[in-house]
């Protein structure tokens, strides 16, 4: 087992919910969860270029797949999304 180190963080009283939810969801630890969400993060956080790709590349989905995709463009939700 890797060792590492003890961090305490306080969550709102949704987000914790949630989290317990993907806990017994996933058979996984709350620790596991909250890691791999850290550690995802601050690879996006290394990685900007990434997350454009990422999108660039779903708008190009869309736009074969839709031709109103003008709308998706209009009403996504990028919430959190560095461009």
């Amino acid at each position: 087992m890797t060792r590492g180190t003890t961090t305490s963080i306080r969550l709102e009283l949704g987000l914790s919910e949630k989290l317990e939810r993907a806990a017994h969801n996933l058979h996984r630890g709350k620790n596991w969860i909250i890691s791999e969400a850290v550690r995802t993060y601050l690879e996006q956080l290394e990685n900007p270029g990434l997350v454009q790709e990422a999108r660039r590349q779903s708008l190009l989905v869309s736009k074969e797949q839709d031709p109103d995709t003008d709308l998706w463009e209009i009403n996504n939700d990028q919430e959190g999304w560095k461009s």
